[in-house]
């Protein structure tokens, strides 16, 4: 069967995580549904909005399972699976774990696109893999009205080193381990305007690995950890202060960003999921008068395989933050601290 060639994201509605729900969309929708809590093993499960799940083995050993998937946010089908596959890991890392396994998950409408496109995506997604040090042990396909590509992955920890979101503690530092920005050079990508080198620094950092996360969990100046993707940065730190039951400040002037997110923020070159979320969670913000609309787009910009946002005793925080930069993470930032308080965010200019 002979298909043309065609550009991956013209096939879809949305693309990368800003295609998730809106996160009031998502609450409304699991509102009744049973918490699995009954089972003594499961330490993790539905009863928080935690990144992955985990379940206690009986020798001390904890199994994190997660999945992720989502639609094209770049053209190129090796990019496009590198990205979705470094995003489905990092719920992993975000809880403090080791990948050990991933199986693939892949939907194609295959009258749209040729044979030679599925297969470098898949081969995206294996290279990040295998620069996981994991196999692609599996999978399951369906044809699909919209390309879509992701992993379920399992990964290890010992009990002692699983990291929450909801264990943030008041006096914390907090840090961000990767450059915002992603929705918006997506929206440029849209549009035709993000320059080559623009792409290249999205890709470098949709494509890096939040490895980090396994290091940082084995370290008891760490009190919680998430990875900021598609409610933003504003939205899961909500969820982490929420969780914690603690108020999470954060300075916007502080906040690392791709070299021409504030630019092009700025043009108007922002995604729907930006005004999306804004309209779930706004209500449990509150922002600085003087804050330009541009700015608060920054905050709410959705970010596909985005950083990690850690929550670290203060005074470990130098140390940890030039651990993570070490690491090879070099956009790492610290960018509020924990409160005691109403469960919300507060952002300083």
């Amino acid at each position: 069967m002979n298909v043309p060639m065609v550009r991956l994201t013209s096939l879809a509605h949305g693309g990368g995580c800003g295609c998730k729900l809106a996160p009031s969309v998502l609450q409304n929708l699991l509102a009744d549904q049973p918490l699995a809590a009954p089972y003594r093993q499961l330490l993790v499960g539905t009863e928080a909005p935690d990144d992955a799940a985990v379940w206690q083995l009986d020798d001390g050993t904890c199994v994190i399972a997660t999945t992720d998937f989502f639609m094209p946010v770049v053209d190129d089908p090796y990019d496009f699976g590198r990205i979705s596959a470094t995003n489905a890991i990092s719920d992993v890392y975000a809880m403090g774990g080791k990948p050990i396994m991933a199986l693939a998950i892949l939907g194609i409408p295959v009258d749209k696109i040729a044979p030679e496109t599925v297969r470098e995506i898949l081969k995206g997604g294996a290279a990040v893999c295998a620069t996981a040090g994991i196999p692609v042990a599996g999978g399951h396909s369906i044809d699909s009205p919209e390309p879509i590509y992701g992993l379920a992955v399992i990964g290890i920890c010992k009990t002692e080193d699983v990291r929450r979101k909801s264990d943030a503690k008041p006096g914390d530092a907090v840090i961000l381990t990767k450059p915002l920005g992603v929705g918006i050079y997506s929206a440029a990508i849209k549009k035709g305007v993000l320059p080559p080198a623009g792409y290249a620094e999205m890709i470098a950092t949709t494509t890096l690995l939040n490895r980090v996360g396994a290091e940082l969990a084995k370290d008891p100046a760490v009190h919680a950890l998430t990875d900021v993707t598609g409610f933003a940065v504003l939205g899961h730190g909500l969820e982490m202060a929420r969780c914690s039951g603690r108020t999470l400040v954060i300075h916007a002037g502080d906040l690392p960003l791709l070299s021409e997110a504030a630019a092009f923020a700025q043009q108007g070159v922002v995604t729907g999921a930006s005004l999306r979320n804004w309209a779930s969670y706004g209500h449990d913000v509150t922002l600085p008068d003087n804050l330009p609309d541009w700015q608060r787009h920054l905050l709410t910009d959705p970010q596909t395989s985005g950083g990690l946002l850690v929550s670290i005793a203060p005074d470990h925080a130098d140390r940890i933050l030039q651990a993570i930069v070490a690491a090879g993470c070099p956009g790492a930032r610290v960018i509020g601290h924990v409160e005691a308080g109403m469960p919300r965010v507060r952002v300083t200019a």
